[in-house]
């Protein structure tokens, strides 16, 4: 179960982080070089030993945020 929310997080934050992107690539405050270079930097931040931290405190975040009721 807990797998799954991990899953159902990933894909929400990549989505988010998509989104933004686009809205910053629309508004000219995200040139594609610097789009490419976020990217590079997230593909060797996923191999190197922070890659755990932050994925748990993502997790932490998307919990609290997540038990939140308006």
């Amino acid at each position: 179960m807990a797998e799954e929310v991990d899953v159902a997080v990933s894909i929400s934050v990549v989505l988010l982080l998509l989104i933004l992107a686009v809205i910053f690539l629309r508004n000219g405050g995200l040139k594609i070089s610097h789009a490419l270079v976020c990217l590079l930097l997230g593909f060797f931040l996923a191999g190197t030993s922070m890659a755990p931290t932050i994925h748990s405190g993502l997790t932490a975040t998307a919990d609290i945020v997540g038990s939140l009721r308006p």
